[in-house]
């Protein structure tokens, strides 16, 4: 089922008959439309997209419910939908490089598209992956003291190098950063009013107005951090949260790499269940996209070789779960119930 916040009746929708050979856009001519529509290339932008825009864009998130916007690829020819809807915000990072081709197709024939890349001008932002996150205190926000990570003789962290991520240098998750959000929302409020001047002004306001409430998820996520008596937790799923690690000063540890589908040694396996029992952990954090029930393989072992006890859900936020979408839950809720509630239970921050 496709996100969105009413029903886009769009004209000619049912006229792209079944058998179209699909990429074949001609029957297009998007020239003179309004921008009323737009699709987003996963939840987090679907949800800010829809947050900037008001009732002025109705926008579609193609990921379905239950399903994580990095590795998923359309079926159908999503193309044609965006080129009719008008509008298309993504990252422009091979790990969504089904957005990254359509993008490409956009750019290249249909300039009346509006496309928008939330990654634009945050290059000294981005962290590549196996960035050595540092642990410990904040001297100041987002500058931290310490470092809980271990290295091994040539003085890289072990446990993050050597992974594979699809040809890309850079870690995209820039997402779950409440910071850097504030930029990527900043950026699709002026890519909408550029295309769309009447309704400059509401995309600003709206823009200002959700600013203000990831201002207030920074501080919560620093309070947090603040109060933890301890700065290193086990996640069991990939490697997805250094930018919330980096930002606030904490370390997930996990057995996985930077790839959902990379395969886990026994040995990795192995060290994490030395780390749980020599930290005397007892809450293991799970991906709810993989197991939403936190019984899977992984945590099992996990829990079956340690000390550890409980297991709690954390969230990429590159989908959502039917449960939390028929809550009602966007970014900020699912950071303020699902996230931030279980990094206060395993940093020992209550």
């Amino acid at each position: 089922m496709n996100l969105t916040r009413r029903a886009l009746v769009k004209a000619g929708a049912g006229a792209v008959a079944t058998g179209a050979v699909a990429g074949c856009l001609e029957d297009f001519d998007p020239a003179n439309q309004e921008l009323d529509a737009g699709y987003a290339a996963f939840f987090t932008l679907w949800d800010w997209a829809e947050t900037v825009s008001g009732d002025a864009i109705a926008f579609e998130d193609p990921v379905g419910a239950g399903q994580a916007g990095h590795g998923w690829s359309p079926s159908g020819d999503l193309t044609r939908e965006i080129v009719d809807a008008g509008a298309f915000v993504y990252l422009d990072t091979p790990e969504f490089s089904w957005a990254q081709d359509i993008a490409t197709t956009l750019e290249a024939d249909y300039d009346t598209v509006t496309v928008i890349d939330g990654l634009e001008g945050l290059d000294d932002q981005l962290l590549d992956w196996g960035h050595e996150v540092e642990t410990g205190s904040h001297d100041d926000h987002g500058h931290e003291e310490g470092d809980g990570h271990d290295h091994d003789e040539d003085g890289n962290e072990s446990g993050h190098d050597g992974h594979d991520h699809d040809g890309s240098s850079v870690d995209p998750h820039v997402w779950l950063d409440p910071v850097i959000a504030q930029d990527i929302v900043d950026t699709i409020a002026s890519g909408l009013a550029d295309a769309d001047p009447d309704n400059a002004a509401t995309y600003e306001e709206n823009a200002d107005a959700y600013t203000s409430d990831l201002e207030s998820l920074d501080q919560q996520f620093q309070d947090v951090s603040d109060a933890a008596d301890r700065h290193i937790a086990v996640f069991a799923g990939h490697d997805s949260f250094t930018y919330l690690q980096d930002r606030y000063g904490f370390e997930l540890h996990t057995p996985a790499g930077v790839s959902p589908q990379e395969q886990i040694t026994s040995e990795q396996i192995a060290e994490t269940i030395d780390l749980v029992d020599a930290e005397g952990i007892d809450t293991i954090l799970y991906d709810p996209f993989i197991a939403p029930d936190g019984s899977y393989q992984l945590v099992e072992n996990i829990l079956e070789g340690s000390t550890a006890t409980e297991t709690m859900p954390i969230t990429h936020l590159s989908g959502t779960l039917a449960t939390w979408r028929d809550d009602g839950w966007g970014y900020r809720e699912q950071m303020e119930e699902i996230n931030l509630p279980a990094l206060r239970e395993v940093l020992d921050a209550q």
